[in-house]
């Protein structure tokens, strides 16, 4: 959930990083903290993750995809949620290795080997044919594309006509006094004790820069209408803490 970022503390500083070092700036940050990350996120969010994207998955069940793939995986927990849709498959791509081998593991347990496949690739150049998957995925990735109009362009590309996005992601919650005591946990709370459990100074002071910069709403509506993505619509959960974004080819 918590898709976080992280410099080596000695070579570059804690905050967001230009561009041209961000795919460096990510692989650093989940070659880190991948072995406490599941523990952290479910953690730091009370649990609550899991029922996001149980409810992001409820948005495909209409569509009964077979073919999905899941863009930056991690460790695979979306890709895990979707096979309650009874998929054929489930390929995951993230650019970070140590995650990928952590839900290769899962996996594993789970004997869901046949069903999801994870490997190694870039949201921006998906290695995958035009018109390949049902629907394609992202939980709490999006607002870490490198470039974000390309990575979604990309997902819209390899999912065929008649297939849907489906991107959930953090938001900020309006209401008073719930924006006040998120942004509170959020900008003091988490970021102290993810540093504390994961022993990386850096990896959650980087999380409340990424969503406050993110487009949301109607401004993250209309990228998708730009990117001639049919039918956008959002729905907010939790106060607003999380959004689910669909769009249809």
């Amino acid at each position: 959930m918590l898709e976080l970022r992280r410099l080596h503390t000695h070579n570059l500083s804690l905050t967001t990083p230009p561009r041209s070092l961000e795919k460096h700036y990510v692989r650093s940050l989940f070659d880190a903290i991948a072995y406490r990350y599941d523990f952290l996120n479910h953690l730091l969010s009370g649990g609550v993750d899991f029922y996001w994207r149980r409810k992001a998955i409820d948005t495909l069940l209409d569509l009964q995809p077979q073919r999905i793939l899941d863009v930056a995986t991690g460790t695979g927990d979306f890709a895990i949620a979707a096979l309650r849709l009874k998929p054929r498959e489930v390929t995951g791509v993230d650019i970070a290795e140590k995650m990928l081998s952590i839900g290769r593991e899962k996996i594993e347990r789970l004997g869901a080997t046949g069903v999801i496949r994870l490997m190694t690739g870039e949201a921006e150049h998906l290695a995958f044919p035009d018109n390949r998957f049902d629907a394609a995925i992202v939980a709490f990735g999006a607002r870490n594309f490198e470039h974000l109009r390309q990575g979604l362009a990309e997902m819209r590309r390899v999912i065929r006509p008649g297939g849907r996005l489906v991107i959930l992601e953090f938001s900020k919650p309006s209401a008073f006094p719930f924006r006040q005591l998120y942004f509170f946990y959020f900008r003091r709370i988490l970021p102290l004790l993810g540093r504390v459990i994961s022993g990386d100074r850096a990896a959650y002071t980087y999380l409340p820069e990424t969503v406050m910069q993110f487009p949301e709403g109607d401004d993250f509506l209309t990228i998708l209408r730009e990117l001639d993505i049919q039918r956008p619509k959002e729905k907010r959960l939790t106060f607003g803490i999380a959004t689910i974004y669909t769009g249809e080819k």
